[in-house]
């Protein structure tokens, strides 16, 4: 494979990865799962033996936590092109989350010490771009 073929497939998914803290973040559900395969499996840094599978339980999984203010922030991460259309990635990740302050606005209010870990994702080309086709998270350490 040519370098600079490599190189786009790390760079795009270099940024799958970072769109999705981002969307992550904002709260933007719909979108985050639409960055899986139709049957993309995550596991929860804080639950990494329960896998959720498919779109569908993806987006009732992320419905159905409770609302918070986080900020993630991926660090470390390294991409491997295996074939045309497969690749791999290992990140950091640390996170922060709280509520708002009591007025409502900044700085948020942290609730418990932030988390580091870890996700090794796979990624797929499909008809849609690149897409997650798992993304395993771990904790490292809780801070604090």
């Amino acid at each position: 494979m040519k370098t600079k073929h490599r190189q786009a497939i790390e760079q795009e998914c270099t940024r799958l990865i970072n769109h999705y803290a981002n969307l992550n973040d904002q709260g933007r559900w719909e979108e985050v799962t639409a960055l899986y395969a139709e049957d993309g499996l995550m596991t929860r840094p804080s639950t990494p033996d329960q896998p959720i599978v498919g779109r569908e339980a993806l987006l009732a999984a992320f419905l159905a936590r409770p609302p918070r203010i986080s900020t993630h922030i991926c660090a470390n991460i390294v991409v491997t092109v295996e074939s045309e259309t497969e690749a791999s990635a290992y990140s950091v990740i640390l996170l922060f989350s709280g509520k708002p302050a009591d007025d409502g606005g900044l700085p948020i209010r942290d609730e418990a010490p932030p988390l580091i870990g870890d996700f090794r994702d796979r990624f797929v080309l499909t008809e849609e771009g690149w897409r997650f086709s798992e993304r395993r998270g771990g904790l490292n350490f809780r801070a604090g």
